[in-house]
């Protein structure tokens, strides 16, 4: 009689049988942990309260590039289309009564149109707003909060009539979490009789709010250049705090076209100063807003500089 076979398996079999189980269960749970805290890098999730660093040094940081990447000499500035790297600023209403508080409610939309949820936290703000008229007066450096659809609001008022820009500068991360920075720009406006102002005379120094604000440096076309702000209260030095966590934030915007750069600071003040580092991607004239806190109130200085 032929020897019986066993239907039973042996215990090696029975142990790899096991493992290889355990190894497919791991793989298909942490497939799916990941999928629920990543969401949808466009139409699912929230906004992720993750910081988005970068190191000090010799470039300027721009979260508006037209290529989403940190702009770098020669770059052109962000803020020149509602569309840019896969994504759309859209509005739901551009008209504003001029001097009269309304609300801006806006998205950020993929190129499927729908709402994007998940931004990185870039200096304590997922989302950071900037408002100027075209003339370049009326700067205004807001922070919306966003719905769990993905609709941003903010109060604003539009103070004189005429054409706005609104710049949205934020940075989007994805399911891999891979970032991308942003800044897309929209045209609001308030009718009525628009009467342009001119820029002022380029100077190194002004005043604002009591405090005289000076910087050292020349910008030139293409070139990474520093560009050191000093502010003095009544009795020397004002003690400057941390806003947004930086001690001092520079918004420039281009006479023109109004292209935009967000540039941020060395971590720590040098000799008392806050040093940036700025590249002016072409000659022209630039208007330039230095953000700054003194006793818990956010001041801003303006100027104009000629680059050529």
């Amino acid at each position: 009689m032929p020897d019986r076979i066993s239907a039973a398996p042996d215990r090696s079999t029975l142990r790899l049988a096991l493992v290889v189980g355990g190894l497919v269960l791991a793989v298909l749970l942490g497939f799916g942990l990941g999928r629920m805290n990543a969401g949808g890098a466009t139409g699912g999730g929230s906004a992720l309260a993750a910081d988005h660093t970068h190191a000090p040094g010799t470039e300027p940081h721009d979260h508006g590039s037209a290529t989403g990447t940190d702009q770098g000499a020669g770059g052109e500035p962000g803020g020149l289309s509602v569309s840019s790297a896969g994504y759309t600023l859209a509005p739901l209403v551009t008209e504003f009564p001029a001097g009269r508080a309304g609300q801006f409610r806006f998205q950020v939309r993929d190129t499927q149109r729908r709402p994007v949820t998940r931004f990185a936290v870039v200096h304590d703000k997922p989302l950071h707003l900037i408002v100027v008229r075209r003339d370049l007066t009326g700067y205004q450096h807001l922070h919306p909060t966003m719905a769990p659809d993905g609709t941003w609001s903010v109060p604003l008022t539009l103070a004189q009539p005429g054409v706005w820009r609104a710049y949205a500068d934020f940075t989007v991360v994805a399911d891999d979490g891979g970032q991308t920075a942003v800044t897309l720009g929209a045209d609001l406006v308030a009718p009525g009789g628009y009467q342009p102002r001119a820029l002022p005379a380029p100077v190194t120094s002004t005043t604002v709010d009591g405090f005289t604000v000076g910087y050292q440096g020349t910008p030139q076309p293409g070139a990474t250049v520093p560009l050191t702000f000093r502010v003095d209260g009544a009795t020397g030095a004002a003690p400057l705090e941390r806003y947004l966590g930086a001690y001092g934030h520079l918004v420039a915007l281009r006479e023109g076209d109004l292209g935009y750069l967000h540039v941020h600071p060395e971590p720590e003040l040098v000799d008392g100063q806050v040093k940036f580092w700025l590249t002016a991607p072409g000659p022209g004239r630039y208007r330039l807003y230095l953000d700054f806190q003194v006793a818990g109130a956010v001041h801003t200085a303006e100027f104009t500089v000629a680059i050529s």
